[in-house]
């Protein structure tokens, strides 16, 4: 006896997953939403150390106040990541260097910025133009990713998802310097986890202890 004759309707096929893509459809504009609405008032609130930071920046070194590269975001499109200028040295082309401890390229106000994670603020600007998320896989430098991608298998499979200010691989242990492919493998299934297990919960709980983690200094940045 067939489902229909039971009073049930199957739904399957291009119906089903016309229904399935509305509801992703539905589930990624609120998050678009939520992300956007926390962005703005975060920038509102912290105004005032927006300010700061960028008047610090321009006394310690000569150089425009914040620094630009591209990355790669949601579905491989390119983007330009904000943050406060660190460094006396703007690369943003085919090569591009991983800082590392006692870098001497970092000036002296930025080793504090970098350590405590407050050169990442300018981001919420790409969250505000859609380009990031406030959680989500942080994104590499475009040479970087064009590298990785060719030796790490499924590495393309963190465009899935807008990348993040913050995210599930950063408060795992899993920031700095990758000075093998064995350290940036290990990111990069961290990434994936969250990709596949993406969620409203999941990233309040990846916000506050990036809070956490920023204030006590442990996110082993630099």
């Amino acid at each position: 006896m067939s489902s229909a004759e039971h009073g049930l309707l199957v739904t399957s096929g291009p119906e089903a997953r016309t229904g399935a893509d509305h509801t992703s459809n539905i589930r990624h504009s609120a998050h678009v939403a939520i992300d956007i609405t926390v962005a703005a008032a975060a920038i509102l609130l912290l105004m005032p150390l927006f300010v700061l930071i960028a008047i610090l920046v321009s006394l310690d070194s000569p150089g425009p106040i914040l620094f630009r590269q591209e990355r790669t975001g949601l579905k491989g499109r390119k983007f330009n990541i904000y943050k406060f200028r660190t460094m006396h040295v703007q690369e943003n082309g085919p090569i591009v260097q991983q800082a590392s401890r006692s870098d001497v390229r970092v000036t002296r106000i930025g080793r504090f910025l970098r350590r405590s994670s407050l050169d990442e603020l300018p981001q919420l600007l790409n969250v505000i133009k859609c380009e990031m998320a406030i959680v989500g896989p942080r994104p590499h430098a475009v040479s970087h990713d064009i590298y990785y991608g060719k030796i790490i298998p499924n590495y393309n499979a963190r465009f899935n998802v807008r990348p993040g200010i913050t995210g599930w691989a950063q408060i795992s242990g899993s920031r700095g310097a990758t000075p093998c492919s064995a350290d940036m493998e290990k990111r990069v299934a961290l990434d994936l986890w969250y990709v596949s297990n993406a969620s409203l919960m999941l990233d309040f709980k990846i916000i506050v202890k990036t809070v956490l983690m920023c204030l006590a200094f442990k996110l082993d940045a630099y």
